[in-house]
């Protein structure tokens, strides 16, 4: 049975993948600080999902889910060298998906010193410990930021990234220049996925859907950037997680050792229509407070998903209106309901 360390794994993304691979019969081993960024509260509800009780974690040791033998979960910073070289020594990861990073455009203009630890060390760290301990594949989650204020549509893997408008894309496009360091140094098959915009169940707090769907629930108004003219290549999570698993399975065409890919619907969505179809979810009309564009925003995302799709078969297939109304019902039934009332 081959064993996969998920990093992030009490994140909206790790979470699911999670789930997934363990659906499809790998042992998995979960790592996250479980950091504050946003609501510890939601990444112990989505272990306790998992099968990891809150009051069984502890920093350093490994916790057994009750709910499935081949998870298990520790508490850790990737930047902890010598903790993650001893869990690397013991476990014999065959593969590693890293979704740890700290996250957030916004919050990295506030922030900058805890994204380039997390982010720039925590990651050199990872690829450290991946060459000393000799895994077969790691797959490791960059973004859609990297393309900056690129003007050229669709986004392709092939298009100039060197000016990142935002210090969380600046830390991204940098992973991926470490991780072609390492793949062509030490022969680390490597794969970035550049991730656009994801939303699904469990979605994180601070991100645009969760942020719209508390506001017109709680009938205060949304912030609407941009007078509302965005769009974003908005994708389900349960597409990005067959995505993430597909391409860790996959092998590389000969000769190479690093890929970077786009993973997302590859079909842009105005930012008003997706505001429609969640207030059609949640069958509530939005407060609309109309704003001027932010810093470190893009006015549209688009992923050419040519690449993905011709390695490894990759078809999202959840349209926006199924994927929202799946949201919503979460929202509404879940989150909204314990978390506020």
């Amino acid at each position: 049975m081959m064993k996969v360390l998920v990093t992030g794994s009490a994140g909206f993304i790790g979470f699911h993948t999670v789930n997934q691979l363990l659906g499809d019969g790998f042992e998995v081993v979960g790592l996250d600080n479980i950091n504050d960024y946003y609501s510890p509260q939601l990444k112990y509800a989505r272990l306790t999902e998992a099968g990891i009780d809150q009051e069984n974690i502890k920093w350093y040791s490994l916790v057994q889910s009750y709910t499935n033998p081949n998870y298990r979960f520790v508490r850790m910073n990737l930047e902890d060298k010598q903790q993650l070289f001893s869990l690397f020594q013991s476990e014999k990861f065959d593969y590693v998906i890293n979704l740890a990073a700290q996250a957030g455009v916004r919050y990295s203009i506030e922030n900058p010193d805890v994204y380039v630890q997390s982010n720039i060390i925590g990651f050199h760290y990872l690829l450290e410990a991946c060459r000393h301990f000799a895994v077969k594949h790691l797959v490791h989650a960059s973004s859609s930021s990297v393309y900056g204020a690129n003007a050229k549509i669709p986004f392709s893997e092939d298009d100039k990234v060197d000016s990142p408008v935002s210090l969380y894309a600046a830390t991204k496009k940098s992973n991926e220049l470490m991780a072609h360091a390492y793949a062509h140094l030490y022969d680390i098959p490597v794969t970035c996925l550049r991730f656009f915009t994801v939303y699904g169940p469990w979605g994180r707090p601070d991100m645009a859907p969760m942020l719209f769907a508390k506001a017109i629930s709680d009938s205060k108004p949304i912030k609407v950037f941009n007078n509302g003219e965005m769009e974003r290549d908005f994708t389900y999570v349960g597409d990005i997680v067959n995505g993430i698993v597909q391409v860790t399975g996959t092998p590389f065409e000969s000769g190479l050792r690093y890929r970077v890919l786009n993973i997302g619907n590859g079909s842009p969505v105005n930012l008003m229509d997706f505001i429609s179809e969640l207030e059609k979810g949640l069958e509530k009309e939005a407060v609309k407070n109309y704003m001027p564009m932010q810093a470190g925003d893009v006015p549209k995302t688009w992923a050419s998903q040519d690449n993905l799709t011709r390695i490894t078969g990759y078809t999202p297939n959840v349209p926006l209106t199924e994927g929202i109304q799946e949201f919503a019902r979460w929202f509404q039934n879940y989150f909204y309901a314990q978390e506020v009332h």
